[in-house]
């Protein structure tokens, strides 16, 4: 008897072992992508800067991240690629999104969560889902078809003459609403999550519902709700697709006027990969790397300020 249960107590033991490594085998190998497309990215990306790129020199790095031009010319010619007013536009425009998406998201996830009836919100929560899980281009391809119509006689109406509607408030409509979903989704989570017995000791004190959810619920999973906008933040700088057909494409300087058109650093991207070898084609994974380097700056940012107010402090 004895016997048998050493030998099962051995086999679990095994059984245990063998599903710990295969475990941390997956671990390690889940974790080791992030490494491999940073080292593809870096490697490539510096090319440029390191080499004379078959003749025209190499890129100078200082220009490259604060000039105010891009290649306009003929790629064969010129090593000229400049990102600084491409990264203070792709900034610009992802958090006039946010100044939309955020409130909305929010408020939305609030509905859902604590004031929609049972049948109302289960509906609200799949569509919100369903938005979530729309691909990218079928965003780019509305705003094509229908929000750039709305903003080419927006700007009529105003005396501008735009680009077709191709402006920073298309791209900035069409990256709120590709966020909405994402900040919704994970706020209304946090909300869900937050201890009854803070909202019914509010209750019991003599709040009003309204002032309840807005006074003690919200601030109860600020934390949570920070961490959407986190999240959408990062949906919005890594959108190429959507935003690539509604931008405009601008080419050289830095401009804030909403009717304007603008570039990012995606879209920037995603024009020349067409090409597979040269220079044209290695400096969009220079791009990439700053890329890379805005969305950690950014994050780091954001995460520091969420710390800042994630504590609990309902008054």
């Amino acid at each position: 008897m004895q016997q048998t249960v050493k030998k099962k107590f051995q086999k679990n033991a095994l059984i245990d072992i063998t599903v710990e490594q295969i475990l941390k085998g997956l671990a390690i190998l889940s974790g080791s992508f992030i490494f491999i497309i940073a080292g593809v990215i870096i490697a490539k990306g510096l090319t440029p800067f390191i080499t004379n790129n078959g003749g025209l020199g190499s890129v100078p790095v200082l220009p490259f991240l604060v000039g105010d031009t891009w290649l306009t010319g003929p790629t064969f010619q010129s090593n000229l690629y400049s990102v600084g007013f491409i990264i203070v536009s792709t900034i610009y425009v992802v958090s006039l999104s946010l100044f939309i998406s955020f409130p909305i998201g929010v408020l939305t996830a609030l509905f859902i969560a604590k004031i929609a009836p049972k049948k109302l919100a289960e509906i609200l929560r799949s569509v919100v889902e369903i938005l979530a899980s729309i691909p990218s281009i079928i965003y780019g391809l509305f705003g094509a078809g229908f929000i750039l119509k709305i903003v080419y006689d927006f700007s009529a109406i105003l005396g501008y003459q735009s680009k077709g509607g191709n402006s920073v408030l298309s791209t900035v409509i069409i990256l709120a609403l590709m966020t909405i979903p994402t900040i919704t989704t994970i706020s209304e989570v946090s909300i869900r999550s937050v201890d009854i017995t803070l909202i019914h000791g509010s209750l019991a004190l003599g709040a009003s519902p309204t002032q309840t959810n807005f006074k003690v619920v919200l601030a109860a999973a600020k934390s949570g709700i920070f961490t959407s906008a986190i999240l959408g933040v990062g949906r919005a700088l890594g959108e190429a697709t959507a935003v690539s057909l509604v931008a405009g494409g601008r080419r050289s300087g830095l401009s804030f006027d909403i009717l304007d058109t603008t570039s990012t650093l995606t879209t920037t991207m995603l024009e020349g990969m067409k090409e597979s070898a040269g220079l044209d084609y290695n400096i969009r994974f220079s791009v990439g790397l700053v890329l890379m380097i805005v969305i950690v700056l950014t994050n780091l940012t954001l995460n520091a300020i969420k710390r800042k107010v994630g504590n609990v402090n309902v008054k």
